[in-house]
């Protein structure tokens, strides 16, 4: 039986349900609170983006961490705290703010979008630096700092520079958990040096005038994990899947795991789902025809009797599968299908497909915002989930979508292969094709489409993928070993 003694604090750019633009802000939702339930007391630390509302999440100020020095080479900043509670768990998130930096500036992941780099790099020192300083201001020591992607890759090596002489952070351990190892964060060195002192600046990785924040925080960090072990393998021995990291990836062997994803089974059920409209079960089915027909009315289409609803949601990058599914929407629309695309990200593809939507508006539905009682009713709704990405550390949407009986139709990448059953036999979860073609995705759909039209068969794919364990009690047992190793105990 754990002892309930040691404290773990988890930084992530996102954070659902308060942000989500990656699989990222799902693990965070869940994940901490796995942890909790293996005897580790767990919080929460995230920007306090301008898009995150107040009132609807139930933030409130903290007085106490109000005001709050963040201290740089020539300056100081104030910092102030917004708190809740994480949605189904008593687990305190705390909000770090400052209106300069993060009221319009948008999110970390805007890097991507083409974004003002230098914005995001004062962004980011803000950020870490005020994690620090927030915790001492609080009181509250963590035994772990647990990091999520580049975000928060400073505060490694700001835990063994700046503030290596302060009593409060001695013996802090770290983690970081790579979920993307494409986005590396590389931002402008001018601004580091601007802001931090040299003996930061000095230790920075950087490619002539730019910081690589994630192979800064790989350096410095006491523990390294992805999210499954297939992604690990992947990106420690290919320079092509690591973006360029293989070579330190190897290096770090010893402390490097691959731990699969899990969900959390009370939140993702649909036999007490909330916030989907008609609850149902593998013995009671009758409700997921309910939930695609609401779905379809908000989706604005009409419901066809044995006709499949198709739906993607990611986020719209080249990586995440979106030019693939550019390439593919002609035949996407030949199919007899209702389509419907969800997500946000780059502008050239969320303009590609509304356009798309506008110009066959009769079967195909886009959605750039949505609330997560629809990203629910997607999962419940939906027959078949395509999930075109070229790289894939492990996710979790297809743990979500099975769990629902949506069979996902997904890329062979990373922990895809570890969570679905490829009906490459006569049983299996879902179809995975493996040659990253249009050619290749196209019919592997179309196979799919094929088992649909057979209601028994389909049913044996939903029982199976139905009957899944996808619950986080395995994955949190590695990490309890591994964060227990870490701390000699």
């Amino acid at each position: 039986m754990s002892i309930r003694n040691f404290k773990v604090l988890y930084v992530s750019g996102e954070v659902s349900p308060f942000v989500r633009v990656s699989a990222l802000a799902d693990f965070m939702a869940s994940f901490p609170q796995a942890l909790e339930e293996e005897g580790f007391e767990a919080r929460i630390m995230m920007p306090k983006y301008g898009t995150i509302n107040d009132r609807k999440f139930r933030l409130h100020d903290v007085l106490r961490l109000s005001d709050i020095e963040v201290p740089f080479k020539d300056k100081t900043d104030l910092l102030n705290v917004k708190v809740t509670a994480l949605p189904s768990s008593k687990i305190q998130t705390y909000f770090l703010y400052n209106e300069k930096y993060f009221k319009r500036n948008g999110l970390f992941t805007d890097i991507h979008n083409g974004s003002d780099l230098k914005g995001i790099a004062e962004k980011v020192v803000f950020f870490n630096v005020g994690v620090l300083e927030t915790l001492e201001r609080l009181g509250w020591k963590p035994d772990i700092i647990h990091m999520q992607d580049w975000y928060a890759c400073l505060l490694p090596l700001l835990l063994k520079t700046v503030y290596a002489s302060h009593d409060f952070f001695k013996d802090i351990k770290t983690v970081l958990t790579i979920h993307n190892v494409y986005r590396q964060g590389i931002l402008p060195f001018k601004v580091f040096q601007k802001m931090l002192p040299e003996e930061v600046c000095s230790a920075l990785h950087r490619n002539n005038d730019e910081v690589n924040m994630l192979y800064t925080g790989v350096e410095n960090v006491d523990l390294l994990t992805t999210t499954s072990k297939r992604y690990a393998e992947e990106i420690s021995n290919s320079s092509m899947a690591s973006f360029g990291l293989d070579r330190l990836l190897g290096e770090q062997q010893a402390k490097f795991h691959g731990i699969l994803n899990g969900i959390d089974t009370r939140q993702w059920n649909p036999s007490t789902d909330k916030l989907i409209k008609k609850r149902f079960s593998i013995e009671n089915m009758d409700g997921k025809l309910e939930n695609k027909k609401i779905l379809l009315e908000e989706a604005g289409l009409s419901y066809l009797e044995g006709v499949p609803v198709v739906g993607v949601i990611t986020n719209f990058d080249e990586y995440q599968g979106a030019e693939l599914l550019h390439q593919s929407l002609e035949e996407l629309a030949a199919l007899d299908i209702q389509l419907i695309i969800c997500g946000s990200g780059d502008k050239k593809y969320e303009e590609v497909f509304r356009n798309f939507a506008a110009e066959h508006c009769e079967k195909v539905s886009f959605h750039n915002e949505f609330s997560d009682s629809f990203l629910h009713l997607a999962i419940a709704g939906l027959d078949i989930l395509l999930m075109p990405g070229m790289i894939e550390s492990c996710g979790m949407i297809q743990m979500f979508a099975m769990s629902y009986g949506t069979i996902p139709v997904a890329y062979a990448g990373g922990g895809i292969v570890e969570t679905i059953d490829d009906l490459a036999e006569k049983t299996g979860s879902g179809f995975i094709f493996y040659d990253y073609t249009r050619e290749s995705f196209i019919s592997k759909l179309s196979e799919a489409l094929e088992h649909y039209k057979d209601n028994d068969r389909w049913q044996q794919i939903v029982t199976a993928a139905m009957t899944r364990d996808f619950a986080w009690k395995n994955s949190a047992e590695e990490y309890d070993h591994l964060y227990r190793e870490l701390l000699g105990k």
